[in-house]
C-alpha cells in the first residue's frame, strides 16, 4: 500500500499489537451493511489506483473493521478515518489471527485446478497431492525440483508453468509443452540445464490461459505451491517442511 511510509507503518503495527491485547469475547452484534457500504465508499480511494476492496466485515477485535484487498487484509475503524496495516494477534496465545484470516480467504478448491494444462509426475504410490506454479527461468523453482522434489516420495506433483518473468520463459515453456516427453523435457531444463528443442509454429500450449489461472489465484511469485486442502505455501521450502505441511493435511 501506499497510503503509509515506513515509520508510520511501524506505528499502525504498534496499534494493531495494542488492540489485540483488547480481544473481544464473544460474538459482536449483527453485522450492520450501511457501515461496511460507507466504509468501502471512503477507504477504497485511498488504497491507490486500480485497488478495489473485495469485502468489508465487523471483526471481534476491539472494534476494528477488516478490509480485504487484492488478497491482503488491512483495518480500520467504524467511520474509516484510520487505516491500520499490519496483523492481529492473540495477545494470550501469540496467535497470528490475521495470518489464519489470510490463508483461509486465500484457499482454492483443489479438484476445480484444470490438471489438464499441468506436466503430471507420479513418484511412489503418489497418494500425497500438490500443484506447483513454476517459472522455467526462476532459480528458486529450479532448486525446489533439484532439491525437495528430489527428496520427496509417494506423491503426485502438478507442474503449471506460469511464464511471469520474461517472454523467454513463455518460448521455454512451449518448447517444453509440445516435447514428445514433457515431464523429461521439463526435468532436463530445471534440473540438467538442457533446453527442449524449439517447438513447431502450430503446437497449441495452455501458456495464456494457465497466467489466467496464476492472475487469479493472485499468485505474485514463483515457486507457489497448493495443497489438497486447499492451502497454498509460497517459495522453495525444504523437504522437513513440505513434510510436515503433509502432516497436517488430513
Amino acid at each position: 500500500m501506499r497510503i503509509l511510509n515506513s515509520s508510520r507503518r511501524l506505528a499502525a503495527r504498534a496499534a494493531v499489537a495494542v488492540a489485540a491485547s483488547l480481544l473481544a469475547v464473544g460474538c459482536n452484534a449483527a453485522a450492520d451493511p450501511a457501515v461496511e457500504a460507507n466504509i468501502k465508499k471512503i477507504v477504497e480511494p485511498r488504497l491507490g489506483p486500480g485497488v478495489k476492496i473485495d469485502s468489508v466485515k465487523e471483526t471481534p477485535y476491539a472494534g476494528l473493521y477488516e478490509v480485504r484487498a487484492a488478497g491482503d487484509i488491512l483495518y480500520t475503524d467504524k467511520k474509516g478515518e484510520y487505516l491500520i496495516i499490519g496483523h492481529v494477534y492473540n495477545a494470550k496465545t501469540a496467535e497470528d489471527l490475521t495470518k489464519l484470516r489470510v490463508d483461509e480467504i486465500n484457499k482454492v478448491k483443489f479438484s476445480d485446478l484444470p490438471f489438464e494444462m499441468a506436466l503430471k509426475t507420479v513418484k511412489g504410490d503418489g497418494k500425497r497431492v500438490i500443484a506447483v506454479f513454476e517459472d522455467p527461468n526462476c532459480g528458486y523453482c529450479k532448486r525446489f525440483r533439484q532439491t525437495t522434489l528430489k527428496e520427496l516420495d509417494n506423491v503426485t506433483v502438478y507442474t503449471f508453468m506460469y511464464n511471469i518473468l520474461s517472454d523467454d520463459s513463455t518460448v521455454k515453456s512451449k518448447n517444453i509443452w509440445c516435447a514428445a516427453d514433457r515431464n523429461k523435457a521439463w526435468d532436463e531444463w530445471m534440473i540438467n540445464g538442457k533446453a527442449a528443442a524449439a517447438a513447431p509454429a502450430s503446437c497449441a500450449t495452455p501458456n495464456e490461459k494457465v497466467l489466467a489461472l496464476g492472475q487469479k489465484l493472485r499468485i505474485s511469485g514463483t515457486p507457489a505451491i497448493f495443497f489438497a486442502d486447499g492451502s497454498r505455501m509460497p517459495g522453495a521450502v525444504d523437504t522437513k517442511t513440505l513434510e510436515s505441511k503433509f502432516a497436517t493435511i488430513k
